[in-house]
């Protein structure tokens, strides 16, 4: 088991899986219970003009709805927008009703997120087999595979998700932290593998499942996949070359980042987690639901209840002020990471419910706060001239510009 780092569990990313047992990222054991799937606040999403893709699984649907205007290069002394990316680890829908409440909340406050799927929830346990992960055995996991209704509950959530303008990304398949099947022991090669895999299953789940009354996926996976993050946040180094050969824009498996303007690694944009203010204590914490509950119940996921609300208000106001360092100073982007989890209570997803509140408040004032994905961040860092960029990154963390945006 690694030790969790007094700096907020660096390098444990989503963290320890094998140690807790409770695989670190993505959805765990499914629990029975009703899903709240489906519906966008005025019934279900309407379906585009769909042109089948292979099986049926994905479709040609058009342009994606609901993307925010083409962006554009930030002019002199011109203040850079707030940028806040809130991602998702796994995006499993396993009858918690924690997919579409985070749908409902993005769409109240007019909020983009990254889904950071898991291939291996829209593959049935009976076909297991099919997945073959490198340096592991035939269809072994490290996650649960869903049941039947759960991933037909995911695929609802996905289909709305991206209707509702958010972004399908990969969190590849397996979840595979430790031993010598470790992701972080991968080759170029064995990603490759383990990443077409993950879209085959999400290609091909019609084929998979033998379903044939449920709607295609409304997106062409091979188009809408840019970028992924590895679990527990290993293997990024042997990652990136086949992210490149494959096109992909932005990687967010960095072990660990920190409140800055981001730079490109091996040619791909590095969005890392970052280090983010722990109140109370003296180090700082990865802003990752894990990485609080690790520093709060040492990797308990039902510590005693009595903790709950001060443990709540303090993961809560770790988001709230990373937000407000980086908004107050040097506008680096702030990068959130989450899993639709229940541990302790549930306290983690309030306290990103909460943040995420209190950032779209800002943005309500008619400041320049924009909660995007991954993806369209990507699109307006494609944009700048790099060296704007290149100024921007000389601003450390907490440090505004000296005289002022303008002066700048």
């Amino acid at each position: 088991m690694r030790h969790i780092s007094r700096r907020g569990a660096i390098g444990l990313g989503a963290g320890a899986a094998a140690a807790l047992g409770v695989a670190g990222c993505g959805t765990h054991t499914p629990s029975d219970g009703s899903s709240h799937a489906g519906g966008s606040g005025k019934g279900k999403p309407s379906a585009p003009a769909a042109r089948p893709i292979g099986d049926g699984s994905t479709a040609y649907t058009g342009k994606q709805p609901h993307q925010p205007p083409a962006p554009e290069p930030l002019e002199p002394g011109q203040t850079p927008p707030q940028f806040v990316v809130f991602s998702w680890d796994g995006a499993g829908e396993v009858g918690n009703g924690l997919f579409p409440r985070f749908l409902d909340l993005a769409k109240e406050h007019g909020a983009h997120m990254t889904f950071f799927l898991s291939g291996l929830y829209l593959l049935p346990e009976s076909k297991k087999r099919l997945y073959d992960p490198p340096n592991n055995q035939r269809g072994a996991s490290d996650i649960g595979y869903l049941t039947d209704a759960h991933i037909k509950d995911t695929l609802k959530n996905l289909r709305r998700a991206w209707l509702d303008g958010h972004e399908i990304g990969t969190h590849f398949n397996g979840h595979f932290c430790a031993g010598s099947g470790s992701v972080g022991n991968w080759t170029p090669q064995q990603w490759r593998s383990e990443i077409e895999q993950a879209k085959s299953f999400v290609k091909e789940w019609r084929t998979n499942t033998g379903w044939s009354d449920l709607p295609s996926l409304p997106f062409d996976y091979d188009k809408e996949l840019v970028g992924g993050r590895a679990p527990c946040l290993l293997g990024q180094e042997n990652l990136l070359p086949t992210a490149r050969e494959l096109g992909w824009r932005y990687d967010a498996s960095s072990p660990g980042g920190r409140q800055v303007w981001p730079d490109k690694k091996q040619g791909i944009w590095d969005l890392p987690l970052q280090q983010i203010p722990f109140p109370g204590r003296s180090f700082e914490v990865l802003s990752m639901d894990y990485n609080m509950l690790a520093n709060q119940s040492l990797n308990s996921t039902n510590a005693p209840a009595h903790n709950y609300p001060a443990w709540r208000e303090q993961s809560t106001q770790a988001y709230i002020q990373g937000f407000k360092r980086a908004y107050e100073t040097n506008r680096a982007p702030f990068f959130v990471g989450n899993h639709f989890e229940q541990w302790n209570g549930g306290i983690y997803m309030d306290a990103v419910e909460e943040a995420l509140k209190h950032i779209a408040r800002e943005k309500e004032k008619g400041e320049d706060v924009r909660l995007v994905s991954f993806r369209q961040f990507t699109d307006w860092l494609d944009v700048q001239r790099p060296e704007v960029l290149a100024k921007l990154r000389t601003l450390e963390v907490g440090q505004a510009p000296a005289g002022g945006w303008k002066r700048f």
